[in-house]
Order: C-alpha cells, then structure tokens, then sequence
C-alpha cells in the first residue's frame, strides 16, 4: 500500500506505525498502521476511493482533541486534515474556512476583521472539522448558531454543499457525525462589532476558562455530555471523585469534568476511571454519565 499511497500524496505525506498520542491532546494513544496528510480535496478523494475499493478501514483526525485512542492502537488508516487544509477567506459578513482550520485561528481571524459571533468557540482546542462534526460548543453557545453552509465528502468520495436547516444538528451531534461524512469547509454568518468589544468577549471567555479549566495538563476536554437538568463536572464533585486517580488519568481538581493525563497515563486508565465515575454517580444520583469523548482503535 505505501506505494500507492505515496503515489497519491507524496513520500512526505505517508507515515506507517505513526505513535497516535503524538497527535491527540490526551497525549495517548498506540499506533496507527498508517497515518495519511493530504494537501487538498482532490488527494483525499483519491484517497477515500482507493480505501474503499481496497477495504481499508479509515479514521479521519482533525486536531485530536475529545479524543481518546487505544494503546493497542488503530487498524487501517488515520487520515489528517489538518494545517495543509486550514485557509480562511472572509468576505463581508460571512467567513469561509476549510476543516484544518483551529478554532482560536478562526476566532483571531474574524476578530480582526470585525465580526462577532466565533468569541465562545476561540478556547475550544479543536480543529473547525471537528467543530462542525460534533457541533462543539461552549458558554451556551453552538456551532449550529453561525453555521450557514457545510461542505462534505460522504465515504463514497462525492462532496455536498448542504445548508445549516440540512445538517440536522443537535447537542453535540450532526448528519455528518452519524453517517461519518467527511467535513471539508464551512461557511459561518457573523455579525459586524467593534474589534474592541469582541476581543473584550474573547478575553472574557479566555480568564473564565484558564481559571476553570485544567488546561496545564494534556487532557480531552469534557469527558461526559451534559446530562438533562444536571451538570456533570458538578455530579462528579459532589460525588468526592475530584483528585481520584487510576494509573495516570486523574478526575481534574480544578474541574471534576474533566480527566487529565497526570504524565503516563494509558487508556486503559482513562477508560477503568470513566466506568469507575459512572458507576459511583449512578450510586449517587441515578443519573447515567454519558461519555462525550469519541473512542477510537484497540484498546
């Protein structure tokens, strides 16, 4: 297959036995048989057509973050989209931006220009991909909220440009998340501001998270989603796991929702701490934790 693959992408752009955790926020995660970067559309659709006529299974990985990959690794292919896929044009109101693209990137960008509406996602440690897949969200805002069109390539290698109403989003899910369609670009509508009150909301946003938020050690952000009427992080403190530790994943003392990486943690621990949560906030609350965080590969 290397053959091929270097056919389609370029030597440079084909890495075999690739350590995953050098590409997720967890910092864990075992290797990846091969970890693929194309330049552009025209070399993933390629890619996605030769995958599929060969049945290699594939992964595709915006930054790694709400992430959490086995230590045994990922059968098949792992394909990035990342900063070779990351440009952003903005034009009156409305901003295009390709899936590579970070959030606090996006969210600079926009800024400068004098649009509003990107402020509550510029800490979200994710790729505008990932953004759009799981409609990400923060500070009771959402993705699906600026979102006007989506651009997407199905497991068949045909890309769409469908329309916010089309994309069938919810609390962090999507059409493309359940028929595992490809995010290529978005189009988002903003609203113009003054540069200076929405860099005032962006800093904002910013001290709110760094003093809440365990953002000094490697972790996937919110592990569980937020269960109706409740909050998680809260059920977890209440439950006095804050500090509780299996092997080298930690419950945050800073912020009992998330699950940090205290330096050698594996999946296994992540994974033993996240059932060890559940079951002690379902003893607790009668509240089942659902996790948030997307898992991937053989643990």
């Amino acid at each position: 297959m290397r053959e091929i693959f270097e056919k389609i992408l370029g030597k440079e752009n084909v890495f075999e036995k690739e350590p995953m955790k050098k590409h997720t926020t967890f910092k864990i995660g075992g290797v990846a048989d091969w970890f693929l970067t194309p330049q552009n559309k025209t070399q993933l659709k390629e890619l996605v057509l030769v995958l599929k006529e060969q049945n290699i299974p594939f992964f595709v990985l915006g930054n790694g973050s709400n992430l959490l990959v086995g230590d045994k690794g990922i059968r098949g292919v792992v394909i990035c989209l990342g900063k070779q896929m990351d440009n952003i044009q903005i034009s009156g109101s409305e901003c295009y931006v390709e899936s590579g693209a970070i959030l606090s990137k996006v969210a600079n960008a926009v800024q400068r220009a004098g649009l509003s509406g990107f402020e509550f996602a510029s800490g979200i440690p994710g790729s505008i991909g990932g953004a759009v897949f799981m409609n990400a969200g923060a500070y009771e805002h959402e993705m699906k909220e600026i979102i006007k069109t989506v651009e997407y390539m199905d497991q068949n290698g045909e890309i769409f440009s469908i329309s916010n109403e089309e994309c069938d989003f919810g609390y962090r899910t999507s059409i493309f998340s359940k028929n595992d369609y490809i995010v290529l670009s978005a189009v988002f509508s903003l609203q113009e501001d003054s540069l200076e009150e929405i860099k005032n909301r962006m800093d904002d946003y910013t001290s709110r998270r760094t003093s809440k938020q365990p953002l000094e050690k490697p972790s996937a952000g919110s592990v569980f989603k937020r269960p109706v009427g409740h909050f998680a992080g809260a059920l977890i403190e209440q439950s006095g796991l804050k500090g509780y530790q299996i092997g080298g994943a930690q419950v945050s003392e800073k912020h009992a929702g998330f699950i940090i990486n205290t330096g050698n943690a594996t999946a296994k621990d992540v994974l033993d701490l996240i059932e060890y949560i559940k079951k002690v906030v379902f003893e607790n609350f009668g509240v089942m934790l659902e996790t948030e965080v997307k898992m991937i590969g053989e643990f």
